[in-house]
């Protein structure tokens, strides 16, 4: 581990959260990334090792969740502590992404803290139940899933016929309690023209000009949005993300296509905000003439998660951040993570962990330890006391 060579020999937890940045986890999805079958390992040997059941739940090929389970008190309750083993791709970062370094009270990697100092904490938190003979009032399983950063299909296995009295789910959330979360709709917009020599181009229909219209309708929706705030989240966006077009300089382009970013507030419905789009291309196609454009079917939908602030994972992840000195008031981010597919079945979520969102994903990801060692703490007490 890099840093200043008379730093204080970092704890258990800090050791933990190095040793699992170490790893390659890589969204198989992306730059042909490893996947998460390394750090599954590293999991799972984890609790072996401490005398705790653990096993693996195949997703895909080589990449399963390995959940770990601690007995409670009452077999007939379950609490789940759930993060994701997968980053990003390491493109465009500027600092060595596999080699964990301290410095000034930071760990920097990929993945330090979206979110692998998330994971760290919970697994010492049930390390430390079971250290200290501590029998939970419920069952605790800590899940840790694949996929997050690219469709979700480790928590979607995880959630198949599960039930539970709360979850809690790791992301970077600053050590606050969030209990709203926006959705995201994403999709295709794709325009037809018709393609002629550019010295001609009267002969064609240009889709990239065609295409130009419909993003600045787009843009002119906007102040719609801007208009409808919810109280945690503020207001819903659209973004066009991606755009591409054309074959070669001197030809007319026969097709433009762009992918939209949709992000939804809770009571929006998927249906409902892909049918306002529609309506809109159909009300430009009939003022343009010439104007050939299909929306296609999304490539990823994912629900709002707004969890009402009187369930009890919230009122004791509350008065447990208070009694540490924390911010105990619930609060909305405008990320989505795994927590609004577990809340679809029915279980009251959270989501909680420690470092900033606006270090995830970036060219320099970082986490601060102080706050890991808080979540450590955090979750060892909400796990003694949620019953």
């Amino acid at each position: 581990m890099h840093g200043d060579p008379a730093a204080v020999k970092p704890t258990p937890l800090i050791q933990t959260l190095a040793d699992l940045v170490r790893i390659n986890s890589v969204n198989a999805f992306y730059e042909g990334g490893p996947g998460e079958r390394e750090v599954a390992s590293y999991v799972r040997g984890f609790f072996e090792q401490r005398g705790i059941e653990a096993w693996e739940q195949e997703v895909l090929p080589n990449r399963p969740n390995v959940i770990a389970r601690l007995p409670g008190r009452d077999p007939g309750r379950r609490v789940i502590l759930e993060a994701h083993m997968d980053t990003v791709s390491t493109k465009g970062m500027t600092i060595p992404p596999w080699e964990p370094r301290i410095e000034d009270g930071r760990l920097y990697g990929r993945g330090a803290c979206d979110t692998k100092a998330g994971l760290a904490a919970m697994m010492h938190a049930v390390a430390a139940l079971k250290e200290d003979g501590f029998t939970p009032p419920c069952d605790v399983w800590l899940a840790t899933v694949v996929d997050e950063e690219f469709s979700f299909r480790g928590v979607l296995r995880l959630r198949d016929g599960l039930s539970a009295a709360a979850a809690i789910v790791s992301e970077p959330t600053e050590l606050r309690a969030v209990v709203a979360t926006k959705g995201v709709v994403r999709w295709r917009i794709v325009v037809h023209g018709k393609a002629a020599h550019s010295a001609r181009p009267h002969l064609g229909v240009n889709a990239i000009t065609h295409m130009a219209r419909v993003v600045l309708a787009l843009d002119e929706d906007q102040p719609r949005l801007a208009a409808h705030a919810h109280p945690l989240l503020g207001p819903a966006t659209c973004n066009v993300g991606l755009i591409s077009g054309g074959v070669q300089v001197n030809f007319v382009p026969d097709q433009c296509a762009i992918q939209i970013d949709r992000r939804m507030l809770p009571g929006e419905r998927t249906e409902e905000v892909l049918s306002h789009y529609q309506r809109l291309l159909d009300e430009l196609a009939a003022r343009v003439p010439g104007l050939q454009v299909e929306m296609e079917p999304p490539l990823l939908v994912d629900q709002a998660l707004e969890t009402d602030s009187d369930a009890g994972v919230v009122q004791v992840a509350s008065r447990v951040l208070r009694d540490l000195g924390l911010n105990g008031a619930p609060c909305g981010v405008p990320f989505c993570c795994d927590a609004s597919k577990l809340a679809a079945a029915g279980i009251p979520c959270l989501v909680f962990g420690p470092g900033s969102i606006d270090r995830a994903h970036g060219a320099v990801e970082y986490v601060e330890l102080d706050q890991v060692e808080q979540a450590l703490e955090f979750h060892q007490r909400f796990l003694r006391t949620f019953a």
